[in-house]
């Protein structure tokens, strides 16, 4: 119970800086994605607010031998650059651009019940399908 209290406080602590910073906004994404047009490099600085409060806190959380809510750390170990690694990075590049929404906002955005938003998270959550069956099938053709 405990982790999912805190897991909330942290989802709306999140859902509230995407809304403040504008990233729940796709024109103001858009804007920023627009480096031949109409630059707006305000989210730049929200990106690189949000870097640097990742890079003292991962160091400071790091020191610790234990989270404070579970027995152990939950780090990715995965550090190999593979074609799916490229394609996924590149299709998530190209769906941020076309839509102006990543993920998160796309989901805070949810709130405002208006039909892109809607439309971006069926989307990316069929999509998420999608590429699921393909795993599965995928590994069922390797030995």
């Amino acid at each position: 119970m405990k982790n999912n209290i805190v897991a909330l406080i942290v989802g709306i602590i999140f859902a509230l800086g995407l809304g403040i910073s504008g990233m729940t906004r796709p024109e103001k994404v858009i804007g920023f994605l627009n480096i031949f047009g109409t630059w707006d490099g305000s989210l730049a600085f929200v990106m690189l607010g949000a870097i640097g409060v990742h890079f003292v806190a991962y160091r400071l959380i790091r020191r610790r031998k234990s989270p404070l809510f579970s027995e152990q750390f939950f780090v990715p170990t995965a550090n190999e650059l593979t074609p799916s690694l490229f394609m996924g990075a590149f299709i998530f590049g190209v769906g941020w651009a076309l839509a102006g929404y990543c993920p998160g906002p796309a989901i805070v955005s949810l709130s405002s019940f208006q039909l892109r938003p809607a439309v971006f998270v069926v989307s990316m959550i069929l999509g998420m399908i999608i590429f699921r069956i393909y795993q599965i099938l995928i590994s069922k053709r390797r030995p």
